[in-house]
């Protein structure tokens, strides 16, 4: 996946919409629901099987993630099928759930520098192997 250089200080339109976007995932079944859709298209009534809620409540959620840019409508007769929004919403959520999996099972982090893992190994290349 391609990754975009941060800048600092972020732009104040991207703070926003970040912001935005941490608000609208941060409910379980939002989550699930776009879980759920990285395999693919669903439509609402397949997502409420999939979950196991009232169809009110899969359709309050689909318009919060809708409204929020994070999933794509498309009318199929009388059927709407969701999709996710990017490829970037994939990433966000395989990093999210790594996350969450090495904090439950105790493991360690990944080093986003991979130097600052050896402090007192300065000749320590990228690979971990001594030059």
């Amino acid at each position: 996946m391609h990754r975009h250089p941060l800048t600092f200080p972020p732009e104040p339109a991207d703070l926003a919409h970040v912001s935005g976007l941490f608000q609208a995932l941060a409910d379980p079944t939002r989550l699930t629901l776009l879980l759920a859709l990285q395999d693919g298209e669903h439509a609402a009534g397949e997502l409420t099987g999939l979950l196991g809620q009232p169809q009110s409540t899969v359709s309050r959620h689909l318009g919060v993630l809708r409204h929020a840019g994070l999933v794509t409508p498309r009318r199929d007769g009388p059927r709407v099928q969701y999709r996710l929004a990017d490829s970037h919403l994939v990433e966000l959520l395989t990093q999210a759930f790594s996350h969450a999996q090495h904090h439950r099972l105790g493991l360690p982090g990944h080093s986003a520098h991979p130097q600052s893992a050896h402090p007192h190994s300065a000749d320590t290349d990228r690979t971990g192997e001594t030059s």
